[in-house]
């Protein structure tokens, strides 16, 4: 393949002549653009080139004897073996100068002939098996049904019925396998095996690429196999050509490199008739072999995620120029040859100020998940997927941990939300955007799954998908997920406490999706309206303590909780949006269970405190009144024994939580919430982390929690 330089360099004046001049609007019209761009790279132009696979036996480039000759001379009265000094069969290298000559088309069956009268042999294989591949360019390529149909229509067809002919005598072909076996002198090897002819008394033996016959029939061999796949006899017609517009003789059962259109695909094609394939899928004959060209640069821009294929090709929106033609050559070759573990999100970030300049690049993307060799499910597809949303979630997610004042206090006070070091979607990362790209970003929210067992309704999936297309995020979705995460944590005796990091990770995640900008989550209940909207923290300050206080006029415990829940719009007190009250009170709930759980684990040192007593998986409507109720109970409790200890303070213990909570569950009752259970527990987590991380602020110890690889 040519090198992004070499390429430019090759086809400076004439790209634009190769260009198709309509723009990309199907995924089709993108498999056409790269295998135009690979056709180019790898075989060069001409009528021939999108047929030849000249990358197939790269890896036999100047290794020792890997091209098998098998050399017949036709130029006298009869057919015969070559008796030169050279003899009937050469056994030489395969070099770059020979890659052209040989036209090598290579057929991806387990078992037959390639297209080409050139074929590919398996690795290391013995002097035998190689003796009956070079004999087989005779007995079975030159036979073949269709190379013979195609041999009776070109004027140099006599050149392959001569081949047909010699392989009937059998002394022919005992000296090919003699003189196989005697070159390789028993030696195994890798090779490619071809034949020469000579057609000219005085001339010289020419190479497959010299004739156009051997051209014409490996074409038509090739072009055989579009029209006859899963059984159908000839599954082609007059129609118009949905990539080139034209109307030609087009083909319904290509390949494809996604394995979209396949003739079992019926899910994709309901009531498909094989040989009707055609209409329903019409693709011309050269745009059909140029769409299979185009796998290789299709596949080094698919990465794994969650047990599914992620697609992400980019492209120019609009027709492409000659200049961003080049430019998009250039991020396909870097994705083939380069080993980086990037994702195309990420390489074209890389490469944001060197390509396509102010040119629209756009994303196709889907996700395919495997179920038999020849039954995929595709979901999620996408032509408008962009670098923005991926990128600047990732970068959104970074400023809210790292900047966001529900992150970082200026105050002697912890933030209402933790942060770890050793948590990237609690410390921020120069890696986000591969978190996000990745899925990784959702595999460290959602519920656990075993993605061997995956199906296509994987919520992570579809998150995933989402955000590298723009498309929104279901609240509902999240929510479920994020408490599912959570309760398994909670009640997993190998996850020590309770999960706070993983729930202040969620409401990162969920501001993130909630920026306006990328306006990535959706709700059809009103309820949950609130939720989608971004939340309006401040920007983190070095601001003096005292000067805080001064400004607050009171204590920054209670400061900090009004500023954090007038600054949440799911929580905020809203005429127009009553459910904050509900939410509200579930927050306020958890925030007191866990400034007391604390206080029981830290001062009174107790190993069950009202955290465990009172887990997430326990909380619903019919219960927050009663937990509340024991909760304010413990919390008085706990005043009164500090209090006769010595200790002084007005009103109660954690006052500027519990003043709260009671106006807002125990005067409205919350038998008559209507709040849904997934809604009601996740904000009672957050309540928790709230409480747990509740305190003044104190030089932290080293921490050995880590997120688990996913």
């Amino acid at each position: 393949m040519l090198s992004p330089e070499q390429f430019r360099e090759r086809y400076a004046d004439t790209l634009a002549d190769e260009l198709p001049d309509s723009p990309v609007t199907s995924l089709r019209s993108l498999q056409y653009l790269y295998g135009k761009l690979y056709t180019l790279a790898t075989a060069g132009g001409g009528d021939y080139a999108a047929y030849l696979t000249p990358d197939e036996a790269g890896d036999l480039v100047d290794s020792e004897d890997s091209l098998i000759v098998v050399r017949v001379d036709l130029s006298g009265d009869e057919p015969q073996l070559a008796t030169d000094d050279r003899g009937p069969v050469w056994v030489t290298k395969y070099t770059d100068d020979r890659v052209e000559k040989v036209a090598h088309c290579k057929y991806p069956a387990a078992r037959g002939i390639d297209h080409s009268v050139t074929h590919q042999a398996g690795r290391n294989s013995g002097p035998e098996k190689l003796a009956r591949y070079a004999k087989e360019r005779l007995t079975k390529w030159a036979k073949d049904e269709v190379v013979q149909e195609a041999a009776t229509e070109h004027e140099d067809g006599y050149i392959v019925e001569a081949l047909a002919e010699l392989s009937e005598d059998e002394a022919t072909l005992d000296a090919i396998e003699e003189a196989v076996k005697r070159e390789l002198a028993g030696e195994s090897t890798t090779a490619l095996l071809t034949v020469q002819v000579k057609v000219d008394p005085d001339g010289d033996y020419l190479w497959p690429a010299e004739r156009d016959v051997f051209l014409a029939a490996m074409r038509r061999r090739k072009l055989s196999k579009l029209v006859t796949k899963n059984k159908a006899d000839d599954s082609s017609g007059q129609a118009t050509d949905i990539v080139t517009g034209t109307s030609t003789r087009t083909v319904g059962t290509s390949e494809d490199p996604q394995n979209y259109y396949l003739g079992k695909q019926l899910e994709k094609f309901p009531g498909l008739d094989i040989e009707e394939a055609w209409r329903t899928h019409p693709i011309s004959e050269d745009a059909a072999v140029t769409v299979m060209n185009a796998g290789t640069f299709v596949e080094a821009c698919t990465y794994r995620a969650f047990g599914t294929k992620v697609y992400c090709l980019p492209y120019v929106w609009g027709t492409i120029s000659t200049s961003d033609a080049f430019d998009l050559y250039k991020l396909l070759y870097d994705a083939t040859t380069e080993d980086d573990g990037m994702t195309p999100i990420e390489r074209q970030y890389e490469n944001r100020n060197t390509l396509f300049g102010d040119a629209q690049l756009r994303f196709y993307v889907s996700a395919v998940m495997p179920h038999q060799m020849s039954r995929y499910d595709v979901f999620g597809e996408t032509l408008n997927g962009r670098l923005l949303y991926p990128k600047e979630l990732a970068t959104k997610h970074n400023q809210l941990v790292q900047q966001s004042a529900a992150f970082h206090s200026g105050a002697e006070w912890t933030p209402p939300m933790p942060t770890h070091p050793n948590w990237d979607l609690l410390a921020g990362s120069d890696e986000q955007l591969h978190a996000v790209s990745t899925g990784w970003y959702f595999a460290q929210t959602f519920a656990q799954r075993d993605d061997d067992d995956a199906d296509a309704d994987d919520p992570r999936i579809e998150a995933l998908v989402s955000v590298l297309s723009g498309d929104a995020i279901s609240v509902e979705t999240l929510l479920e997920e994020y408490v599912a995460r959570i309760i398994t944590e909670q009640t997993d005796d190998d996850v020590e406490g309770f999960p706070s990091f993983r729930v202040a990770s969620q409401f990162a995640q969920l501001c993130a999706l909630a920026t306006d900008k990328l306006d990535l989550l959706t709700s059809d209940d009103a309820a949950k309206e609130p939720i989608t909207r971004e939340p309006t923290y401040d920007t983190q300050t070095m601001e003096p303590p005292t000067d805080i206080l001064a400004a607050d006029g009171g204590h920054p415990a209670a400061a900090k909780l009004e500023s954090f829940i007038e600054d949440t719009p799911a929580l905020a007190p809203d005429e127009d949006a009553p459910h904050n009250d509900q939410r509200r009170g579930a927050f306020l709930l958890g925030a007191l269970v866990g400034e007391i759980g604390s206080y029981q684990e830290y001062d009174q040192d107790r190993s069950t405190t009202l955290v465990d007593q009172f887990p997430v998986k326990s909380i619903t409507k019919s219960r927050i009144k009663k937990v509340t109720q024991e909760t304010i109970g413990k919390t008085l409790t706990y005043t009164r024994q500090e209090k006769k200890a010595g200790q002084s303070y007005p009103g109660t213990k954690a006052e500027h939580v519990v003043e709260r909570l009671r106006e807002t569950i125990l005067k409205p009752d919350p038998d008559e919430w209507d709040l849904d259970t997934d809604d009601l527990r996740f904000y009672y987590a957050l309540g928790v982390t709230y409480g747990m991380n509740d305190h003044p602020e104190w030089d932290s110890t080293a921490i050995d929690d880590t997120e688990e690889d996913i």
